[in-house]
């Protein structure tokens, strides 16, 4: 986080959404890179090329459980005239002293294992008879049951061409090649890549940590039982699963009375264990709204160049909103509003996408796209803000799903994609190309 202070332009300025982003986004500052080890660097971001230091595969091997033969003993081999060689061994995985594979010889071979000298190609064991003379088997005995299996003769009832079933030395990266790019997410099959090289650590930019926390007396926990005058607190649940979903390693905190001292103690006490804190509710105009009672000259008393800005947005819904930081190390924060449909659309435009600067990564908003608008009638916007409206996308058509209330939640579980409304419309006809936030 930059040691500045968010730019104050005075208490009527209404900001637009790409204004108070842009300002966002040219705060937060990705967090520095560390060596991690490769579970722990799961979902960070590679800050350097990762280049290949050993071929893979480091060696020929055997794609198939069979035999390990030359070419010419194999040629014209037919159940009817199986061609019958002597087996010299077993080559199995892991296992040292390759065998050689001279003329009229053959070598039992498991998936994965080195191709011995002399050989050329693996016929499957299910082109064999398994070394006992019985016509085609379905598979090996196992060796600790049928030692023998590693000796006598072998017949093969189908020829082989070279270099059958076998794994070339290098085929899936070679020595010297780029893995891994920087800027990667490390998922699954990137750790898997990285294993597969040798590479123990790797140096990322880490997870960053988001500390969630809403406001209000009235909200109690769910699975507690509601009072008189209370509502379950979905905001903090929303937002820290939201969080997740953007990267993060997210901590929530239990919902806040309507208290400013127990608020600003709150938030110090989770300052240790945050790279970004957002609040939710509590940045209105309300007598009660005691994030900006809270926050608002927090700068007066913590280290110089901190200090939350409250602002008022050309947008609908999340037009409170809140944004600086806190604390010795400026740690960013982001107040958003107590509404759940308004802090959900605040966290997607703003949150996001400071969370994934944090992490280092280009990219840091949802895809967009153009879709047709279907709709039984038009949909209305307020002149002079963006609207985000809940809808859900397919095959280039979307339709709003809800209303336009800010305390439409069970809409917006149904939604994947948000419908945008420019500040200078008013009203969008079916059939209306429209620009689409693609949220799954």
């Amino acid at each position: 986080m930059s040691s500045a202070a968010p730019r104050t332009t005075g208490q009527d300025h209404l900001w637009s959404v790409d204004e108070h982003l842009e300002d966002i986004l040219a705060t937060v500052r990705p967090l520095e890179p560390i060596e991690l080890q490769l579970l722990d660097a799961q979902g960070c971001v590679l800050v350097e090329d990762v280049t290949v230091p050993l071929s893979l595969p480091p060696f020929d091997n055997s794609s198939m459980d069979g035999y390990a033969v030359r070419v010419a003993d194999v040629g014209g081999a037919s159940e009817e005239f199986p061609a019958v060689l002597d087996v010299v061994g077993d080559v199995a995985a892991g296992l040292g002293g390759l065998l050689h594979v001279g003329p009229g010889q053959a070598a039992r071979i498991m998936t994965g294992a080195p191709l011995p000298d002399g050989a050329e190609a693996v016929v499957p064991v299910e082109w064999t008879d398994g070394g006992l003379g019985e016509g085609p088997v379905s598979g090996m005995r196992a060796r600790s049951l049928a030692p023998e299996g590693a000796a006598g003769q072998v017949r093969v009832y189908r020829p082989a061409e070279a270099r059958a079933h076998v794994r070339a030395k290098g085929s899936d990266v070679k020595a010297g090649d780029r893995a891994l790019e920087a800027g990667t997410v490390l998922g699954p099959p990137q750790i898997a890549l990285l294993a597969a090289i040798g590479r123990g650590t790797v140096r990322v930019r880490p997870r960053p940590r988001v500390v969630v926390l809403s406001t209000g007396s009235e909200l109690v926990p769910p699975g507690d039982a509601l009072g008189s005058g209370q509502i379950y607190d979905s905001n903090s649940f929303a937002l820290t699963a939201a969080a997740r979903d953007a990267g993060a390693i997210a901590y929530r905190v239990g919902a806040v009375a309507d208290d400013a001292e127990t608020l600003r103690s709150t938030i110090e006490d989770q300052l240790v264990r945050a790279d970004l804190v957002v609040t939710t509710g509590g940045v209105s105009v309300g007598a009660y709204d005691v994030v900006k009672e809270a926050l608002s000259h927090v700068g007066d008393e913590d280290e110089e160049g901190s200090g939350i800005e409250f602002r008022k947005l050309a947008m609908q819904p999340g037009k409170p909103q809140g944004f600086g930081s806190i604390g010795p190390d400026h740690t960013p924060l982001l107040a958003l509003p107590g509404n759940p449909v308004s802090s959900y659309v605040s966290f997607e435009m703003f949150v996001r996408p400071a969370i994934r600067t944090l992490m280092g990564l280009g990219d840091v908003h949802r895809p967009t796209t153009r879709a047709t608008l279907t709709a039984n009638k038009a949909l209305t916007s307020p002149k002079g803000r963006r609207q985000f409206l809940r809808g859900t996308y397919s095959d280039g058509a979307v339709r709003a799903v809800g209303g336009a209330g800010s305390h439409l939640v069970a809409a917006l579980a149904h939604a994947d994609a948000l419908i945008v409304v420019p500040e200078d419309v008013e009203s969008v006809e079916p059939g209306t190309e429209v620009e689409v936030v693609l949220l799954g």
